[in-house]
């Protein structure tokens, strides 16, 4: 036997994906970087409300297409799944899945709107053994990953952590990953003066983009229990600006997205002798990693760029789960990292709606 016969003998067989929602998140992020790993996955089958999107999307890659879920999971070629569906779906399309049998699921952000439900699917997930990952991707890339190994104590002594997002409308980036298949409307911009669409918005925020992020706090904060937001702004045409406290930090979370800056995303911590500043790549943006940047007043670290983004890192992951080559993230600290995000939500909206109130 030669030794390319050898290796394609030994080779893990390719593990068959299922996608439910097949959107701009699917057509722009997980098609381009399960591309990249074709060694790995095959994409099986791609379900959507819409048939023509469904049929377009899983055309692309000679998959399947339903528009039920119940299809999709009954396919015996889909051995992960991964929900890129409003988030409002997730938590029962997780539990579907996991009573499916099948071998991993991964979820995009929130995999579940409550601590009801999280915990819910953390006790089907227990009960089935499919373990379950959510798309923080962030926390997958390489470039953080190297940080946390050099960081030593400074999750212990950070005083500050600072999450700071400058974006364009996500069509700009869409369009750089793919030719995107019926595409939502772009919303109006908010009227902020209406205090339930001010609320929105800050809740919107913090669950749809802060969310990225807010994993990466949570490594510094490991109790939320005196959480205390105490300044939140709603920012035009879309963004906020938070500042909390909790277990003795400062929590600065600052986002807007605008057609005239230059696109930028930082997480950085600082304590009185450390600081860590994290440059990511945006998403959409196929770019390898971020670059880590650790200082002590003396010297600086650089970790990366490395070749893989936190979205490849993610679904290597997955494929280990579904192998049983690793163990999945605890139950709890997926819930603690949902609960964290909620609290964060309804502190900051109540915030924001007190300043508002406040000014008038």
């Amino acid at each position: 036997m030669s030794a390319v016969e050898q290796q394609e003998t030994t080779a893990p067989a390719l593990l068959g994906v299922g996608i439910l929602g097949a959107g701009p998140v699917t057509q722009a992020i997980h098609l381009p970087t399960l591309a990249r790993l074709t060694r790995t996955f095959f994409v099986a089958h791609v379900m959507d409300v819409d048939e023509g999107i469904a049929e377009s999307v899983a055309g692309r890659v000679g998959a399947r297409f339903s528009t039920s879920v119940e299809a999709l999971l009954a396919d015996p070629e889909v051995e992960v799944v991964v929900i890129c569906s409003p988030h409002q779906f997730h938590a029962e399309q997780v539990i579907a899945a996991c009573r499916a049998g099948k071998r991993a699921i991964l979820c995009e952000k929130p995999f579940a709107m409550s601590g009801e439900e999280a915990a819910r699917i953390s006790d089907v997930s227990a009960e089935t053994g499919v373990p379950i990952i959510v798309g923080a991707m962030h926390t997958f890339d390489p470039g953080w990953a190297a940080a946390v190994e050099a960081w030593g104590d400074l999750a212990e002594t950070a005083h500050t952590l600072r999450s700071s997002i400058v974006l364009p409308p996500n069509p700009r980036f869409e369009d750089f990953a793919t030719e995107v298949v019926a595409r939502p409307a772009t919303p109006p911009a908010p009227d902020l003066r209406d205090p339930a669409v001010l609320e929105g918005s800050i809740r919107g925020g913090v669950m749809g983009l802060a969310i990225h992020d807010l994993p990466l706090v949570r490594r510094f904060v490991p109790s939320f229990t005196d959480l205390e937001v105490l300044r939140a702004e709603a920012l035009k045409p879309f963004g906020y600006l938070i500042v909390a406290q909790a277990s003795g930090r400062t929590i600065d979370l600052q986002a807007v997205m605008s057609d005239n800056w230059e696109p930028e995303w930082t997480f950085e911590a600082i304590s009185d002798t450390q600081a860590l500043k994290v440059t990511f790549t945006p998403s959409y943006v196929q770019a390898g990693s971020a670059v880590a940047e650790l200082s002590d007043g003396e010297k600086t670290q650089v970790f990366g760029p490395f070749d893989a983004n936190g979205y490849e890192g993610e679904w290597q992951f997955l494929a280990l789960l579904a192998r049983g080559e690793a163990n999945p993230p605890s139950a709890d600290t997926l819930i603690q990292d949902l609960q964290f995000a909620l609290a964060t939500a309804d502190a900051a909206a109540s915030a924001a709606l007190k300043r508002e109130e406040a000014a008038a």
